[in-house]
């Protein structure tokens, strides 16, 4: 296991958490349920992103 099969969920993860964050942000206060919708969109994304695979790509696609 390295880090470079896990590269695309960490990062989709982040982007979604810092998106949902800014979104919390929007009252300059962020409440324990804005905290725990940070939380979800991080988790969710990552696990859904680590868990499905990426498409093949077949060479008659790209031909």
């Amino acid at each position: 296991m390295h880090i470079g099969s896990y590269a695309k969920a960490i990062v989709a993860g982040v982007v979604a958490g810092a998106a949902a964050l800014g979104t919390a942000l929007a009252d300059d206060v962020v409440s324990t349920g804005e905290w725990v919708g940070v939380g979800l969109a991080l988790f969710g994304v990552l696990v859904v992103t680590a868990v499905v695979p990426n498409a093949r790509v077949s060479d008659e696609r790209w031909r």
